[in-house]
């Protein structure tokens, strides 16, 4: 276990750049993946060699599009997967992790416990129903679903201002074409698709970035 989740050299040097003196926190976090995450089925045992690069610093490297102690809500938070790795980077930055299964929940919150991390709040939910309480700068999402279905869930957690950044695949500008009437009604005013850590990453991450407001 311990050989698969070691890194690689280049995994190192961008694994350094992103988490810098937090690093430690992020191995802790790959080994609650690999161990209590895959026992309760929250990621496949496959995953496990690729955690790093497929995973963490995947979705890690999409800090750099965030301002300074900005709020910010994780749909679908499951395993994490951005929002941890997010609230492990950037301890200014405040972030909501958005959930609907309990096992999911109970499996967050006792590894933000584990790693004492005070950035970071759980809340057991769909994203429409917490569109009272929470009032975000930006809206993550990853392997949540369709952009044209997502739009939906996630925009109307910014109130009219900030940005969705949607974690996606080659599909991107496909999705974008067929969201685009829903992106428009909903306040959207800008889409794009992002490639993120071309500089230092060996897979890079590709982001569907929407502006509202």
């Amino acid at each position: 276990m311990t050989e698969d989740l070691s890194l690689t050299a280049a995994e190192t040097v961008a694994a350094e750049k992103i988490f810098g003196d937090r690093l430690d926190l992020a191995k802790r976090y790959v080994t609650h993946l690999a161990t209590s995450g895959i026992e309760r089925g929250l990621l496949g045992p496959r995953e496990v060699p690729r955690l790093w690069s497929r995973h963490v610093l995947n979705c890690a490297i999409i800090e750099s599009l965030m301002e300074q102690d900005a709020e910010v809500a994780d749909v679908g938070s499951g395993a994490g997967l951005p929002g941890l790795c997010l609230a492990i980077a950037r301890p200014d930055l405040k972030l909501t992790l958005i959930e609907p299964l309990e096992r999911r929940c109970i499996w967050l919150t006792e590894v933000i416990d584990e790693l004492g991390l005070d950035n970071v709040t759980v809340m057991r939910g769909r994203a429409e129903q917490m569109v009272e309480t929470i009032n975000a700068r930006y809206v993550t999402a990853r392997a949540v679903s369709a952009l044209s279905n997502l739009a939906g869930l996630t925009i109307p957690l910014l109130h009219g201002k900030g940005d969705l950044i949607a974690i996606k695949g080659r599909s991107a500008a496909e999705e974008i074409d067929k969201a685009q009437k829903v992106i428009r009604k909903l306040g959207g005013t800008k889409t794009e698709v992002l490639t993120v850590g071309e500089d230092i990453l060996e897979e890079v991450t590709t982001v569907v970035r929407i502006k509202v407001g």
